[in-house]
């Protein structure tokens, strides 16, 4: 499946969207930022899904809005999920999850991790 199949993007900032240099923003990841915008544009739904809060979060927000990319949500679910399961988790609901520390656990070394 390609990415353009799913609806719902959640998407991290520090490592992922910039190189990750917290507290600071790091250099932008333009190639992921262009396609997400694309995506964006292209009606797909937007979530930024961060650890940052409080000024840093603002900050971050700030810096992607200047490089030309706005999200639907950021750091909770879409209004259209919070109506269709009538609460906010504290997991975000999405097609997929974009984050520099993600694994795919079908094909990850379980054996590895457990020594």
């Amino acid at each position: 499946m390609n990415i353009s199949d799913y609806n719902i993007i959640a998407v991290d900032f520090d490592g992922t969207l910039c190189s990750d240099a917290y507290p600071a923003i790091g250099a932008p990841n333009l190639q992921l930022i262009y396609n997400l915008i694309k995506l964006r544009t292209g009606g797909k739904k937007l979530i930024l899904w961060t650890c940052r809060c409080g000024e840093p979060l603002i900050e971050a927000v700030k810096w992607c809005e200047e490089q030309g990319l706005y999200f639907d949500a950021v750091n909770e679910n879409l209004p259209e999920i919070l109506q269709k399961y009538g609460t906010d988790s504290r997991k975000i609901t999405a097609d997929i999850y974009i984050d520099d520390r993600s694994v795919f656990p079908l094909s990850m070394d379980t054996e590895a991790l457990c020594s």
